[in-house]
């Protein structure tokens, strides 16, 4: 039953919690979030809580008045989570997929029995235990835990590379010789409903690892398209996800896809939706944990998406340098995060760029990435 006097907390006020603080504002939801005081939902949201998200009994006292608790990012208290939930709160998404999110190790585990493909791995106990494998080489060392935003992970393209490996708990896995990198967003209600957003492609940046920008739908085979979509949705059945899961994926050069990582809320590859789609990923989040009907994922027209990241050598107060220029163009949508600090590769925005025309909507794409610049004054 639709029921807007309900409160939905939310762990989380950066730039996730502030898109899905904007689609509960169509809907008039009851929401309240929990963050430190600086963060970007602190100024708008209707009810602000400062707090840590990994301490136990701010994330525990957070949840007291609430019906329904959700996430914006996986670094949180699990144990807080557990707890509410044994009480009776909805936790969405459950603390048992948070906490094997949280952990690539156990994640990488979980596919592997589950029989979802993925690429081969070695589990690791520290930067010696690494050295053991010369023959997995060229590899990526994965920390277990706490990697976030291309940070906990090391290409190990040779021995000479050993050093390089993480001194905790991680994994060592096989460099795939991939065609392109691929992403679906799956939304699953309490009642078992699910539904797909289009395949996309992402393309990374070098040196940040960061997604700079993605292209929507991918260029990809119609055989292809259903391979990643089922994934994607046998993926969210086998963890038993309420909300909503995002996919990264390989596509192998001979044509397989193999699951990289998984993310249980809103994602990065899904931002271009707010402005592309019938539904957007933040609203579906809305809709699947509050065991809404899912919306129509269907896109209305072709588009890609640019991260906005600080630039290199400017750290301080942002500034936005090109505005206007993006302003003035068609399919052009700016969407600024309200973060004061900009740093190298900070994650200031992003840009969605629509247009009927693939090849002119990549030429637009091209020309934002360097038209938009986030440095300090």
């Amino acid at each position: 039953m639709f029921d807007i006097k309900q409160k939905v907390g939310v762990l989380g006020g950066g730039q996730l919690g502030l898109m899905l603080l904007q689609a509960a504002i169509d809907w008039n939801l009851n929401v309240k979030i929990l963050d430190a005081a600086d963060a970007p939902c602190a100024a708008i949201a209707p009810e602000f809580v400062e707090g840590s998200l990994q301490d136990y009994d701010a994330v525990y006292q957070f949840g007291q008045d609430v019906e329904v608790l959700t996430i914006g990012i996986e670094k949180v208290n699990v144990e807080a989570l557990e707890a509410l939930e044994r009480e009776g709160k909805k936790v969405f998404p459950q603390p048992h997929v948070i906490r094997l999110i949280q952990d690539k190790r156990l994640q990488k585990q979980f596919y592997r029995d589950h029989g979802l493909p993925t690429a081969d791995f070695v589990l690791t106990e520290n930067r010696a235990d690494v050295r053991n494998y010369a023959d997995f080489l060229p590899a990526f060392h994965k920390l277990g835990k706490d990697g976030y935003d291309g940070k906990g992970v090391q290409r190990i393209a040779s021995t000479a590379d050993f050093d390089k490996a993480f001194d905790a708990p991680g994994l060592l896995e096989k460099a795939v010789d991939f065609d392109k990198e691929l992403a679906v967003i799956v939304a699953r209600n309490e009642r078992g409903e699910v539904a797909t957003f289009p395949t996309v492609e992402m393309v990374f940046h070098p040196e940040a690892n960061l997604v700079e920008y993605l292209f929507a739908p991918a260029d990809i085979s119609p055989e292809i398209e259903q391979k990643a979509q089922e994934l994607a949705k046998k993926t969210a059945q086998a963890i038993g996800i309420v909300g909503l899961l995002a996919v990264e994926m390989f596509l192998t050069k001979d044509g397989q896809v193999l699951i990289n990582e998984v993310a249980p809320r809103p994602h990065n590859s899904g931002h271009h939706t707010i402005r592309a789609n019938f539904t957007s990923q933040f609203e579906q989040h809305w809709r699947a944990i509050l065991d809404f009907p899912l919306g129509d994922t269907t896109a209305y027209t072709p588009a890609a998406m640019v991260n906005l990241l600080g630039e290199e050598g400017h750290t301080g107060p942002a500034y936005y340098e090109g505005m206007e220029a993006l302003l003035a163009t068609h399919g052009v949508f700016p969407f600024l995060y309200g973060k004061k600090i900009t740093k190298p590769f900070r994650k200031m925005g992003h840009i969605t760029v629509t247009d009927s025309d693939l090849t002119k909507l990549k030429e637009k794409a091209e020309w934002v990435r360097g038209a938009l610049k986030v440095i300090t004054k």
